[in-house]
């Protein structure tokens, strides 16, 4: 992703901190714009920035123009583009058009609003932040725009000027067996975007000498899938091939709201897995969220190829949701 992932909560921390903030947000592109809607820079006081609106384009001219409206007490929608000769001159010359709403925090952005929106991202619950530029209303809602939750995408509502940003909580992946897949597909899935976390209760193969530096688990993994926590965000991935450890956290799984369930195998190991989990009390149509044999059909055969079929598989559920 190319937002600036901790911007809501650095901004409320250089509020409280005295430095005065303001959250840059871009609310529209057209052409080849260098940042998708839902990028963010936050600027102190003081000048001082992070994140990033257009790759380093307008920054400048932004913040030029967010330490004014901290001072004046007001929002700005700014908008830089090719036929904009004061854009041209900082930069943004590749074709593409932004558009950038400015908001200093306390005098347009409620603080007690700013400090949900951080608590909901602290709780990992899915939160929209939707403004109405004309009014200048603001409001956090968690009971509608599915479809943009689904799709992870901020924009404007029909034809109106009503902005709505989009705050998902971070891509988990649970990988349940420390395999040679797992090599692979954890390093994969992190470039991709994913918090990833390894559970194996067996020792020799959850190591830190086979994965350096990931979080893992070295319990069973019903308990490990209940400590870490399976939510809308979250993808498990089971390699072990063990009824023993892959049902338990099938278990917690088919529970759960997780965007994705894959389970290795074959076709006689997956039809096997469904009638020990319809023993077990398991409706057809939870059963049928199992994605088994795991990864997309594309030949795989060495683990890497493996391991990037399935993050394929993970990556076409989380956009089109099949």
């Amino acid at each position: 992703m190319d937002v600036f992932e901790n911007a809501p909560e650095q901004a409320l921390a250089w509020h409280d901190a005295g430095r005065g903030a303001v959250l840059a947000t871009v609310v529209e592109t057209w052409g080849s714009a260098p940042r998708r809607v839902g990028a963010q820079l936050v600027i102190a006081g003081d000048g001082e920035m992070q994140g990033s609106v257009s790759g380093g384009c307008v920054e400048g001219a932004v913040v030029l123009e967010a330490t004014e409206a901290l001072e004046t007490g007001t929002q700005r929608l700014l908008e830089y583009g090719i036929s904009d000769g004061d854009a041209f001159a900082v930069g943004l010359a590749c074709g593409g058009t932004i558009r950038i709403l400015v908001e200093p925090v306390g005098a347009v952005l409620p603080v007690d609003l700013l400090r949900t929106l951080v608590a909901a991202r602290a709780d990992r619950t899915p939160i929209a932040y939707q403004v109405n530029l004309d009014t200048g209303a603001r409001a956090l809602i968690d009971d509608a725009y599915a479809d943009r939750f689904a799709t992870d995408r901020s924009g404007f509502e029909g034809e109106g000027r009503i902005f709505v940003a989009i705050h998902n909580p971070p891509l988990r992946l649970i990988v349940v067996g420390a395999v040679h897949i797992a090599q692979a597909l954890v390093p994969m899935a992190r470039i991709a975007g994913y918090d990833p976390f390894i559970v194996d209760p067996r020792a020799a193969f959850g190591s830190e000498a086979r994965f350096p530096g990931e979080s893992i688990l070295p319990d069973w993994p019903d308990e490990a899938l209940e400590a870490i926590g399976v939510d809308s965000r979250t993808a498990v991935v089971l390699l072990t091939h063990d009824p023993k450890l892959d049902d338990p956290a099938l278990h917690i799984a088919l529970a759960s709201r997780a965007f994705y369930i894959g389970a290795l195998g074959s076709k006689r190991t997956q039809a096997a897995r469904q009638h020990r989990l319809a023993e077990a009390g398991f409706e057809p149509h939870q059963i049928g969220r199992i994605h088994g044999p795991v990864g997309l059909d594309i030949g795989a055969a060495a683990p890497p190829e493996i391991a990037l079929s399935i993050l394929g598989e993970m990556t076409r559920v989380l956009r089109r949701g099949s």
